[in-house]
């Protein structure tokens, strides 16, 4: 793949979410497989985009999130 990222499907896309570990929530905006590695040397992960109520979005990993 040449792109760093990757749009992945998921059963809670636009419906509201919880980051586990913060307890914060907002809407699933986006689920996308991204290349975080700083070094050249691949490693792929898979992050929630999640939009809270003041429009701002944060990241967490996919395992993190359940519905709100």
């Amino acid at each position: 793949m040449s792109e760093r990222y990757e749009y992945q499907p998921h059963r809670l896309l636009r419906q509201r979410v919880r980051d586990i570990p913060s307890g914060a929530e907002g809407v699933l905006m986006a689920v996308i497989t991204e290349d975080v590695s700083p070094n050249g040397i691949p490693h792929w992960v898979d992050l929630a985009y999640i939009r809270n109520k003041s429009g701002r979005e944060f990241t967490t990993a996919v395992g993190n999130i359940e519905p709100a």
